[in-house]
C-alpha cells in the first residue's frame, strides 16, 4: 500500500526518506531519518517499532544487513512486513515478507533504495529510483519529490493516493526538513507546495537551531537579519 525511497547524497552526507501511499498519515509511522546515522522506512502491515529500533542499531554501528536481519528475526509478523534501511555510508538492506501484497518488491542503486507493496507494478519502484539517479547535483528534497512524482506517474499505489511525507537530515538527531501531508486528494502536489513554503522562512530559521554539537544561535537580531535576506 506504499512506496518509499531512502537516499544519501555522497557529496554532502545528507540523508533523506520520502514516502507516498493510499493510507492516512503515512508520515506518522513509516519514515525515520537521523543525520550521520541513516534512514529507515517500515511499511506493508506496518510495524513502527522497526523504524525506531532500526535507527538505534545503525547508531550503534551495526551495518544495515546485520541490523535488518536481527529486527526481522525478532518480529513475529515478519512475513507481512516490508522494511529497508540505508546507512550513513550508503550501505542498503531490504526485506519484503512473503505475505506482502503484489506488486511488492525493491529496486536499488548507488546510495538509493526504493521499496513498495500493493503497487501498480515494478515500474513504480524503477521509475522512482531512476528519477533520483537522473537528478544528481540537485538539492536532496527536490530529488526526493521528483522521484515520488515519477513513481506516481508510473502507476503508484494501485488503490490511489492519500498521504505523503518527506524528511531530510544532515548532522543532527532531528531532520533539517520534515514535511508531511496526512489526507489530501493530491498529496504529492501538496507536499511540493509545503516544500516551497518551507523555503520562505523555515529552512533559513532551521540553520540557527541547536544541534548535536552546538547550542544554536539565540541572538534574535542575527536570526531576523538572516531571515530577511532569505525572503527577499
Amino acid at each position: 500500500m506504499t512506496w518509499s525511497i531512502l537516499a544519501r547524497d555522497a557529496a554532502t552526507g545528507e540523508l533523506g526518506v520520502a514516502v507516498a501511499t493510499r493510507f492516512f498519515a503515512v508520515g506518522a509511522v513509516c519514515p525515520r531519518v537521523e543525520g550521520g546515522v541513516g534512514a529507515v522506512a517500515t511499511q506493508a502491515l506496518v510495524n513502527p517499532m522497526l523504524g525506531i529500533l532500526g535507527l538505534d542499531r545503525l547508531r550503534a554501528g551495526e551495518p544495515p544487513d546485520v541490523a535488518l536481519a536481527a529486527l526481522i528475526a525478532g518480529d513475529a509478523g515478519r512475513d507481512h512486513r516490508q522494511l529497508h534501511m540505508l546507512s550513513a555510508t550508503g550501505a542498503v538492506a531490504h526485506h519484503t515478507g512473503a505475505a506482502c501484497i503484489d506488486w511488492c518488491g525493491h529496486a536499488g542503486g548507488p546510495d538509493v533504495s526504493v521499496a513498495g507493496n500493493m503497487l501498480a507494478g515494478p515500474e513504480v519502484v524503477a521509475a522512482t529510483r531512476d528519477a533520483w539517479l537522473a537528478r544528481a547535483g540537485r538539492p536532496m528534497a527536490e530529488r526526493l519529490l521528483a522521484a515520488l512524482e515519477a513513481g506516481e506517474a508510473a502507476g503508484g499505489d494501485m488503490r490511489g493516493k492519500q498521504s505523503a511525507a518527506l524528511q531530510v537530515a544532515s548532522r543532527d538527531p532531528y531532520p533539517d526538513l520534515d514535511i508531511r501531508v496526512d489526507d489530501h486528494p493530491d498529496p504529492l502536489a501538496e507536499l511540493r507546495r509545503l516544500h516551497l513554503v518551507a523555503q520562505q522562512h523555515y529552512v533559513g530559521f532551521r540553520r540557527f537551531l541547536a544541534g548535536r554539537d552546538h547550542p544554536g544561535v539565540f541572538d534574535r537580531a542575527v536570526i531576523e537579519a538572516a531571515s530577511s535576506q532569505d525572503t527577499g
